[in-house]
C-alpha cells in the first residue's frame, strides 16, 4: 500500500481543533504562572536556592534540608527584658549546608550577643563594622570553617547565615537582645514576632541582587533581595518553645497572654510563665499583658547602669490622669486609610474593615472624613472631605463592607491622596491608617509622612497576627500620633475605643527635661513627643559632669488643665515611686545598650530629615561597637578556628523558609500580579508567550476542508 504525502484524514482534521486548544491552554497556563509567580529566578536550581525557585518547589512538597526550630527565654526585670534566642540549625541532607534565615525581633531590640555552639563549645561572636564582618564570614565558608553571621536588615528583621553544618548534624546560634517594656493604660507589655507578613517590594528590577529572597532588589528597596525569605503555609519544623521569668517589682492582678495559652506560677514575688504546650508554630506573635493590683500603679521608675564609670539612666513617669474636656475638642478632618492588598486576605481584612466600620461610630457630627481605600491603587470614597451626616455615613459603610483584599501594597498613592492638600485651618487633621505595614520602602514613607503631614497627626493600626511593627511605631512616631495592634476580631471594640479616648486631645504637651545643675545628660528621644491619655514619659539618657546624689530630675509639661511638673531623686535609681516612697539605688543591667539604641534610631531619624549622611554613619557605627549592638552599619560574627570541611566537598546552600503568619493566604498574597516587584515584566512576558503560541497555531494547523482524500 501506497500513500499521498501530506494527506489528511477526516480523523485527523477533527483533532486538530483539540491541538490548537491544547496549544493554546499550554500558553495561557505558562503566561498566568509566570504572572502570578513573582520571585521566579531565570535557571534557579535546589543547589543554589535562588530568589523563587524554592517557593515553586515547596508548593510541589520540595523542602530544603536545613531545618530550624527557636527556643526563647525572658528575663524580665522592671521595665527591661533580656532575651535569649536559640535557633538550632538541624541539616537533615546528605552533602554539607548553609543555613541562611531571615526572621523578625522586636522592632526596639539591641542585639548586642551571639554565640554559636557546636556540641560542648560554643563560640562568642565579635562586633565588627558590616562590610568586615561579611568578608571574615565568607572567608570562613570559603576554608571550610563552621562560621556564623548574625546581620540587621531592618530594625525588626535580621539575617543569621550558618556555615558549614555537617550532614546530621544540629548547629545552634545563640542570639540575646535587651528590649525595654510597653507601659500604657496601667499595663505592661511585651510582644515576641513569631514570623513575618511578606512585604510588597515597589521600583523597577535591578539587574543584580544581593540576596537569596523571592524579590529582586528594586530602584526604591535596593535591598530587597535580603527581605523576601521564602514562605510556607505548612512545615513539620519551625515551631518555638518559650519560658518567661517575671520580675515585676510590684505585685500583680492579671498575667495574660493574648494569643497563646500559657501556664504561671508564682513565688515569693517572680512569676515562672510557660506556653501550654510543649512548642507552638511559628506562625503569631505571642503577646504577654501584666497589670499591677490598683493602688500600686508605678507613677515613677528609674533605673541606672554604670559602664565605664559613665552612669545611664531609664526614666519613666506617668503624667496625671485627666478626663478629656469637651470644651477643648475642636472640629476635626478625620482620614480613614485602609490597606485592601493581598497580604490582608482573610482575617485581616475582616479585622480592618470591623476597625473602620467602629472608627466611623466614633465620628462627631463636626467632624468632616473621607475614606481611602489602597491596594495597587488608591481609590477614595469621596473627591474631598465631607461633613459627618445621616447620608455620607450611609456612603461610607457601604463602601466598607464591599472592599476586598487583592493587589499590592502601594502605600505611597495613598497617603499623597490623604495629604495632597492643607487642611482647613478650622478642623484638626488627623489620619487614621489601617494596615500590616508589609512593605519594603518604609524610609521613603517616613520621610513622605514628615514631609506632608503638617500639623496633622497620624495615628497607625497594626493589623493582622505578624504585622510590620517597626513601620507601625515609626510611622506613628514621625506622624505625631499613636500606635494600636490589633490581632484578633475580638480586639476591635476595645481597642478602637481606647484609641478614640485618646485622640480628643493630647494628655501632655510641650513636655520639657531638665537636669541638675552642672549634669551634662544626651538623653533620647532628643525632643520628647505629645504624649496621649495613659502614655508615659520615657527617657533613656547618658549622664556627664559632676553628680550630685541627691540631686533631682524636674520633667514638665502642659495639660488641658494647666502646667504639670514631676520630681525624680537620682538617689531612687533601680526603684519604682508610689506616693513618694523610694527603694535603694540598683543596678539595672541593659540601660547602658537600650540608651545606645536610642541614640542610633535618633541618628538615623536626623539622616532622614537631612544630616549629612557619612556623619550619620560614623555615628552610628562608634556607637553601635562602643556597645557591642548590631545595626544598620554593624554584625556579630563568630569563626571556628578548625576547618571541618575540605574544601573539595560541595557546600550547598539553604534559604530556610518562614511561615506563613495565621490567617494569611500564600495564594493571595503570592497570587496576585500587582504583589510582586517585577508583576508587570513578568505579565508582560507571559502575554508575549500566548501571543507567540497564537502566531504559531495558525501557522502550523492544517485547514480544514470538505475533500476527501483517500489512502490507496
Amino acid at each position: 500500500m501506497t500513500s499521498t504525502p501530506f494527506a489528511t484524514s477526516d480523523r485527523n482534521n477533527r483533532l486538530a481543533p483539540f491541538g490548537w486548544l491544547t496549544a493554546l491552554m499550554f500558553a495561557c497556563t505558562f503566561a498566568l504562572l509566570l504572572a502570578s509567580n513573582p520571585g521566579r529566578a531565570e535557571g534557579a536550581l535546589p543547589e543554589t536556592v535562588q530568589a523563587g525557585s524554592l517557593l515553586l518547589r515547596m508548593a510541589t512538597g520540595y523542602q530544603v534540608a536545613t531545618a530550624v526550630d527557636t527556643d526563647v527565654d525572658m528575663q524580665i526585670n522592671g521595665l527591661v527584658a533580656r532575651v535569649s534566642v536559640r535557633q538550632s540549625f538541624l541539616n537533615t541532607g546528605a552533602d554539607w549546608a548553609e543555613g541562611v534565615y531571615v526572621f523578625p525581633l522586636p522592632e526596639q531590640a539591641a542585639v548586642d550577643h551571639m554565640r554559636l555552639h557546636i556540641g560542648e563549645r560554643f563560640i562568642e561572636g565579635e562586633i565588627r563594622e558590616k562590610e568586615a564582618a561579611r568578608q571574615e564570614y565568607e572567608a570562613a565558608r570559603a576554608a571550610g570553617k563552621r562560621a556564623s553571621l548574625v546581620e540587621q536588615q531592618r530594625p525588626n528583621l535580621f539575617t543569621t547565615a550558618v556555615a558549614n553544618i555537617a550532614p546530621g548534624e544540629t548547629v545552634i546560634v545563640e542570639i540575646e537582645y535587651l528590649e525595654d517594656l510597653r507601659y500604657e493604660d496601667g499595663k505592661f507589655s511585651l510582644r515576641f514576632p513569631m514570623t513575618l507578613t511578606p512585604r510588597y517590594m515597589p521600583g523597577t528590577s535591578l539587574p543584580d541582587r544581593q540576596g537569596n529572597g523571592w524579590s529582586a532588589d528594586t530602584s526604591q528597596v535596593a535591598d530587597a533581595s535580603l527581605i523576601s525569605p521564602p514562605m510556607v503555609a505548612r512545615a513539620k519544623d519551625q515551631n518555638a518553645s518559650l519560658h518567661i521569668s517575671l520580675n515585676a517589682g510590684m505585685p500583680l492582678d492579671i498575667i495574660a497572654s493574648r494569643y497563646h495559652p500559657i501556664t504561671v506560677k508564682e513565688q515569693s514575688g517572680r512569676y515562672d510563665i510557660q506556653l501550654k504546650s510543649p512548642s507552638v508554630p511559628l506562625d503569631h506573635d505571642f503577646e504577654l499583658v501584666w497589670r499591677p493590683i490598683i493602688g500600686s500603679e508605678p507613677q515613677a521608675m528609674v533605673f541606672t547602669e554604670t559602664v565605664n564609670d559613665v552612669p545611664y539612666y531609664l526614666l519613666m513617669v506617668m503624667p496625671p490622669a485627666g478626663e478629656p474636656d469637651a470644651s477643648y475638642a475642636m472640629p476635626r478632618e478625620m482620614i480613614f486609610i485602609i490597606d485592601t492588598s493581598g497580604s490582608m486576605h482573610g482575617t485581616s481584612i475582616a479585622q480592618a474593615k470591623r476597625a473602620l466600620q467602629r472608627a466611623l461610630q466614633g465620628l462627631r457630627a463636626t467632624d468632616e472624613f473621607n475614606v481611602i481605600a489602597f491596594s495597587s491603587d488608591s481609590v477614595p470614597l469621596f473627591r474631598q472631605s465631607m461633613p459627618v451626616d445621616a447620608r455620607s455615613l450611609s456612603l461610607a459603610e457601604q463602601f466598607v463592607a464591599g472592599l476586598e483584599a487583592e493587589g499590592g501594597t502601594e502605600m505611597r498613592g495613598a497617603l499623597e491622596l490623604a495629604l495632597h492638600k492643607l487642611p482647613d485651618e478650622s478642623h484638626l487633621r488627623q489620619v487614621i491608617f489601617i494596615t500590616d505595614g508589609a512593605v519594603g520602602n518604609e524610609e521613603e514613607l517616613f520621610s513622605l509622612i514628615g514631609e506632608r503631614l503638617g500639623q496633622g497627626r497620624l495615628f497607625t493600626i497594626g493589623i493582622g497576627s505578624a504585622p510590620n511593627s517597626w513601620f507601625m511605631r515609626k510611622a506613628a512616631e514621625v506622624g505625631r500620633g499613636s500606635f494600636t495592634m490589633i490581632s484578633a476580631l475580638n480586639e476591635v471594640g476595645e481597642k478602637m475605643d481606647r484609641l478614640f479616648e485618646k485622640i480628643e486631645q493630647p494628655q501632655v504637651t510641650n513636655i520639657t527635661v531638665d537636669w541638675p545643675g552642672g549634669v551634662i545628660a544626651q538623653s533620647y528621644p532628643s525632643v520628647v513627643p505629645d504624649l496621649y491619655a495613659g502614655e508615659p514619659v520615657l527617657v533613656k539618657a547618658r549622664i556627664g559632669g559632676p553628680i550630685d546624689g541627691a540631686g533631682t530630675i524636674r520633667i514638665s509639661g502642659n495639660t488641658l488643665h494647666g502646667a504639670w511638673q514631676h520630681e525624680l531623686s537620682l538617689s531612687s535609681a533601680g526603684s519604682e515611686q508610689h506616693s513618694g516612697e523610694q527603694s535603694e539605688r540598683e543596678q539595672s543591667i541593659g540601660v547602658a545598650a537600650l540608651w545606645a539604641r536610642a541614640r542610633i534610631a535618633d541618628l538615623l531619624d536626623a539622616g532622614r530629615r537631612g544630616r549629612d549622611a557619612d556623619e550619620v554613619r560614623g555615628a552610628v557605627t562608634a556607637t553601635a561597637l562602643a556597645h557591642h549592638l548590631v545595626s544598620q552599619y554593624t554584625s556579630l560574627v563568630a569563626v571556628d578556628k578548625t576547618p571541618a570541611r575540605a574544601s573539595s566537598d560541595p557546600l550547598r546552600r539553604d534559604q530556610v523558609a518562614n511561615r506563613m503568619a495565621w490567617g494569611q493566604s500564600a495564594e493571595a498574597i503570592f497570587g496576585f500580579p500587582a504583589t510582586a516587584t517585577n508583576a508587570r515584566e513578568l505579565l508582560t512576558t507571559g502575554f508575549a508567550w500566548l501571543l507567540a503560541a497564537f502566531m504559531l497555531m495558525l501557522v502550523t494547523t492544517p485547514r480544514r476542508s470538505s475533500r476527501h482524500v483517500l489512502v490507496a
